[in-house]
């Protein structure tokens, strides 16, 4: 074991579709649509489009009986196009109802997300919330009880208040309110487990929207119970804000080997590409050391001696290839996730990263000469220059790829 990727909480495995949660597997990355899941068409194109940016498990709301009746249709489309991605379906309110309804639909699911805050409500909510996991017993699916910092189970949040309030040590609302977060989760799956469904088809999360939140609950979390648990900073927020949000609170308890599966929830921009959030979650998990999806760029920051655009328009080029060209690579040239560029923008860092890495450029800084060493496993192997240089970088790179990553297909094949 590498000593500095951190020991994994000990989970129990959950097996989503073919996909295993927990019990030390991979961690795995799910997403979310935001279509109209009634509509058919959008819904699965926007899955497919996950899956295909490497989403493992992609959620989809199940909201009402049109949304319900068009999930079946939705996993048939999918089929036909390739897609295999386990889907969920997120039910919050009606979900015992839209289960008895459309049969297909819970069959169609691989799995179902409920919210024990608002599965229902005084005498309703043990019978609703039964009704949700005997229809999973009845089709041998797995459950993720979700609580929500937003949809608490507000009788279980009075009922601890109350008793905190008669407390001789009180403690912060925040604090009693996290406890009710840990105690919603927990109580619902050990009623779950009450009812039949085993441990082996149980995941929790407890989403809320601030890191320290997160992090405390969660720990809690691990500390009393072996579930597999889902992670995901709700309400995370657009753009940067919402990537730093999530990066921090998850890097926190993933470095503590918390965490089975994850979700990278960011609003996206207006018109903006649903497939950032996974990008994003890939990114985390791999600069992490914890997998690897695609080959790493090393770049420089740039600087004063870095007048010139560019390292910078090769950098973004070469990651804007490597990601485009993945789902071909990955069929053909197994391991070539591991892969590591390094484009440099002067003499300072350039070669010695660029030896760093498998196959590098250090481009030349300003007043330096127009002329760009290319390294290959640490030797120099060529230098480069003109207006063909980034194209002929590019080529090098596949070339690379050629003859390191071919050759084991070959051997792999040649085994068979």
């Amino acid at each position: 074991m590498n000593p500095t990727i951190p020991a994994r909480h000990r989970t129990v495995a959950v097996d989503i579709g073919g996909i295993m949660v927990g019990g030390g597997h991979p961690i795995v990355v799910q997403s979310m649509t935001n279509t109209d899941t009634a509509d058919v068409e959008a819904t699965a194109r926007q899955v497919a489009a996950l899956a295909r940016a490497g989403s493992e498990l992609v959620r989809i709301t199940v909201d009402r009986d049109e949304a319900a009746a068009a999930v079946p249709r939705i996993k048939e489309r999918l089929l036909k196009m390739g897609i295999t991605a386990p889907l969920i379906g997120d039910f919050h309110y009606i979900g015992h109802k839209l289960l008895a309804t459309h049969p297909a639909c819970a069959e169609a699911l691989d799995k179902y997300r409920i919210n024990p805050g608002n599965v229902g409500f005084k005498e309703k909510k043990d019978r609703q919330f039964s009704a949700i996991i005997e229809m999973a017993l009845k089709y041998g699916k797995p459950v993720r009880i979700g609580a929500n910092w937003g949809s608490l189970d507000q009788e279980l949040l009075t009922k601890l208040m109350d008793e905190n309030a008669k407390s001789p040590n009180p403690r912060d609302a925040r604090e009693v309110t996290r406890e009710a977060m840990v105690q919603s989760a927990l109580l619902s799956a050990a009623r779950a487990e009450e009812i039949g469904l085993p441990r082996n088809r149980i995941i929790l999360s407890a989403k809320v929207s601030a890191v320290q939140d997160l992090i405390a609950v969660y720990g809690e979390l691990a500390r009393r119970s072996d579930y597999a648990l889902h992670l995901g900073l709700t309400e995370a927020g657009m753009g940067t804000k919402g990537i730093v949000a999530s990066s921090a609170a998850l890097g926190v308890l993933l470095q503590q080997g918390i965490g089975d599966t994850i979700r990278i929830s960011l609003t996206p921009e207006p018109g903006g590409d649903r497939t950032r959030e996974v990008q994003v979650a890939q990114e985390l998990l791999q600069t992490m050391g914890l997998r690897t999806f695609v080959p790493l760029v090393a770049a420089c920051p740039g600087c004063g001696r870095t007048t010139s655009t560019t390292f910078q328009e090769l950098a973004a080029d070469i990651q804007s290839f490597i990601r485009d060209s993945m789902p071909e690579w990955k069929t053909r040239y197994p391991g070539v996730e591991t892969l590591q560029v390094a484009v440099m923008g002067c003499i300072v860092n350039g070669p010695g990263e660029s030896k760093h890495a498998d196959i590098g450029i250090s481009l030349p800084g300003t007043g330096e000469q127009p002329t760009a060493p290319v390294f290959i496993d640490g030797k120099k192997a060529a230098t480069l220059r003109g207006p063909t240089l980034a194209a002929d970088f590019k080529q090098m790179v596949v070339d690379y790829i050629e003859r390191r990553f071919g050759r084991q297909l070959g051997k792999a094949a040649a085994a068979e």
